[in-house]
């Protein structure tokens, strides 16, 4: 072993031979460190490889493919002088990478983003590889398809090596994981794990090369390829994993090692994994196993990973009852997708019904192929505020004075409504495309730059083609930008209609001087544009202002193609960062104040606007073209914790749900939870940490929350059972 591979097994196998294509060199990189770094068992005496890991110099992430730590490299090269010429050619050579991407930025993208406006790509994002590739088929019939496709692409033969080192260093793990298990049974002293570690010895003789052959088996090669990828979102798991549990007779087994993995996947944070859906012919494909997932959430109360489960028109009674039952526990899971909407959504942009029905989610909601897509996960954000914002003012941020987007008009000189309205929509359109371009500087800079072998191997197409996964190797390579404070940009366009150009109760001049000054000495205007209608309360012309500047978003996504080789799609899933762009964003005509964290965190009304009832607030979502949004849609309710205490309040939210679903919704997540609950905990975090609300498209615990993000949650409207 090599003075490098002792330090950094990446570092040895990337400088192995410099004069490969960078991609073969990452293959190469990932072989050693499968030979040479350590590997273990969890805390939970499951397989685990740390590829991903913050300790060494370099490693394999799961949004950034080989990574190198550029201080820590430096470090090595004055420690061993003999690699010091090796070592800082290639810390130039990472910084020259990186800085390609920048310089391919437009000054107006960076200066929109600095602004809050907008981001575009900057992140690997989350991925779905069809960790069934190796479960249900194992490394050996990814080989024959490497070898099936090899010779038609000869051009791409470093490619191919390149997946073919990433398929050797599995093997190689499955082979150190079988010596390390039946070694380590023999020191065991706790019999159900030394059971365990006998039994995963013995996987370990078939796997990964060849299908599992039980759910243990099945657990191995899950574990081994699930780590090495970097604990991300396992996908389909009642689907590809229901075969080896079908074949188990000992089920307590299963529920053992389900027990075992769901502790793993709270200490590692993974993400999201999706159960049941529907196939092409509206199918319901629940099984056994998407029954035993819903009872160890429900068991376990952890807020991760994130759970979604897919219904349809044909989803059996029996799984709703479950979800209610779930959901009851207050963990804010599952999430629930509709098939019939997110489908045929998926459809419009090209993506065949066999296909479609395949999505699940990654990260906190993105939409993906499952194993056959890179679809963005997501690419950008565009928020609806500052381009209300700029119309307003004409292309300059009220918050730093700078000009940074395009002149759209004096808005002095507006004398309808329309011509406004108009102004914003320009500013959406240039926002977007700025958004857009970002993304695929971006997206060209990791597509050349940071190949990942592994998931090429993992993602149909990839082989196929001769392409890298990040390099438009996947089926489907569309993208996905979210939007932003929708709710609040509505609210604030109709009141200007309502009081300045229809009642002409106040005039433009007067709105200007007043959002400058922040309203103050400007209270009358203030309290007439604050109470003006909002968008959440099924009045038909809010909300189709409000749904009007959405659907325009939608329509200039699918304008831009991707670098990757799609178009562009839309969504909403605000995440964490929604009471930051509140913060970023100046006054608005809705009565928002500059600097106010409070947005709208979903495709729902701001926090607390929303005051005529479920019903009245679903009908107003509803007049969004749903079926358009092929991104994760939040629609987010906030429901007392009482009403599931009762078969009749479950009954009546599986009832909305349903509803919502059948009129044309697309997702639907739930908070359960006490109000009074929420309150005490402000004021007494330590008594409630183990209080569960949704932010976005995800759960997390209440006191991990900012401030602002606490205040966002106890503003949402409250559900009740007789509401």
């Amino acid at each position: 072993m090599t003075k490098l591979a002792q330090i950094d097994p990446f570092l040895d196998g990337y400088f192995s031979d410099e004069t490969l294509e960078h991609g073969e060199r990452v293959g190469l990189a990932l072989l050693h460190a499968a030979r040479n770094l350590e590997i273990g068992f969890s805390r939970q005496m499951l397989p685990e490889v740390a590829l991903e890991t913050k300790r060494g110099s370099s490693g394999y992430s799961r949004s950034e493919g080989l990574w190198f730590n550029t201080e820590n490299i430096a470090k090595i090269a004055a420690e061993f002088p003999e690699l010091e010429g090796m070592l800082r050619r290639y810390i130039q050579e990472i910084k020259r990478f990186r800085s390609k991407a920048k310089r391919l930025y437009a000054e107006t993208s960076e200066a929109l983003e600095r602004a809050g406006a907008e981001w575009g790509g900057g992140w690997g994002g989350h991925a779905n590889p069809d960790y069934g590739r190796i479960v249900c088929f194992g490394t050996d019939r990814i080989r024959a398809i490497l070898a099936e496709n090899r010779d038609r692409h000869p051009d791409e033969a470093w490619f191919y090596r390149a997946c073919s080192y990433a398929l050797d260093a599995i093997d190689i793990l499955g082979e150190r994981f079988r010596v390390l298990a039946s070694d380590s049974a023999e020191k065991c002293a706790d019999a159900d794990d030394r059971a365990l570690l006998l039994r995963m010895a013995k996987a370990f003789e078939t796997v990964p090369r060849k299908p599992a052959f039980d759910f243990t088996s099945a657990m191995c090669s899950f574990m081994l390829i699930f780590s090495m990828d970097g604990n991300d979102s396992p996908g389909r798991f009642d689907q590809y994993m229901y075969p080896a549990y079908a074949a188990t007779e000992n089920k307590e087994e299963i529920v053992d090692l389900l027990d075992r993995l769901w502790e793993y996947f709270r200490d590692h944070r993974s993400w999201n994994l999706c159960i049941s859906g529907s196939d092409a012919n509206g199918t319901d494909e629940t099984n056994e196993l998407s029954y035993a997932i819903l009872a160890m959430v429900r068991k376990k109360g952890y807020n991760t990973p994130n759970l979604t489960c897919r219904v349809h028109g044909n989803t059996p009674q029996k799984l709703w009852d479950a979800i209610a039952d779930t959901l009851a526990v207050g963990t804010g899971l599952p999430a629930l997708y509709n098939d019939d909407v997110v489908c045929a959504a998926l459809e419009k942009i090209g993506i065949p019904p066999d296909d479609s029905h395949r999505y699940c989610m990654n990260g906190c909601n993105q939409i993906d192929i499952f194993g056959k897509s890179h679809m963005g996960l997501e690419d950008g954000e565009v928020v609806f505020t500052k381009c209300l914002e700029y119309a307003l003012h004409n292309g300059r941020d009220a918050m730093s004075g700078e000009q940074v987007s395009a002149e759209t008009g004096d808005p002095l000189s507006f004398t309808t409504y329309e011509r406004l309205e108009r102004a914003f929509l320009d500013q959406l359109e240039f926002v977007t495309y700025n958004a857009c371009s970002s993304a695929n500087a971006w997206q060209h800079f990791r597509g050349v730059y940071e190949p990942h072998p592994l998931r090429s191997c993992l993602i149909e197409g990839c082989l196929e083609k001769g392409r890298d996964y990040r390099n438009g190797g996947p089926l489907y390579n569309h993208g996905q930008i979210l939007a932003e404070g929708i709710a609040d940009a509505g609210d604030s366009l109709y009141a200007v209609k309502k009081l300045v150009f229809d009642e002409k109760k106040h005039t433009m001049s007067e709105l200007l001087a007043a959002l400058d000054a922040d309203f103050a000495g400007f209270e009358e205007l203030w309290r007439d544009f604050s109470g003006c209608e909002k968008f959440g309360n099924d009045l038909e012309e809010v909300d189709r202002i409000t749904a009007r500047a959405l659907n325009r978003f939608f329509t200039v996504l699918k304008r831009h193609n991707t670098y990757r080789g799609g178009v562009f799609t839309g969504g909403c899933s605000p995440y964490n960062r929604v009471a930051g762009y509140g913060r970023r964003t100046a006054a608005l005509p809705n009565g928002k104040r500059k600097g106010e964290p409070l947005l709208a965190d979903s495709i729902a009304a701001t926090p607390g606007r929303d005051t005529n009832g479920p019903t009245a607030l679903i009908k107003s979502v509803l007049r969004y073209n749903q079926n358009d949004a092929c991104s994760g849609f939040v629609f987010q309710n906030k429901f007392e914790a009482k009403l599931f205490c009762s078969e009749k309040g479950k009954a009546a939210f599986i009832a909305l749900a349903k509803a919502y679903f059948a009129n044309g919704g697309q997702q639907y997540t739930v908070t359960v939870v006490s109000p009074e609950d929420l309150l005490d905990a402000k004021v007494h975090p330590e008594n409630h940490r183990s209080l569960i609300v949704r932010v976005g498209g995800y759960s997390e615990y209440f006191v991990n929350l900012d401030a602002d993000l606490q205040d966002n949650v106890i503003k949402r409207t409250f559900l009740q059972e007789n509401g």
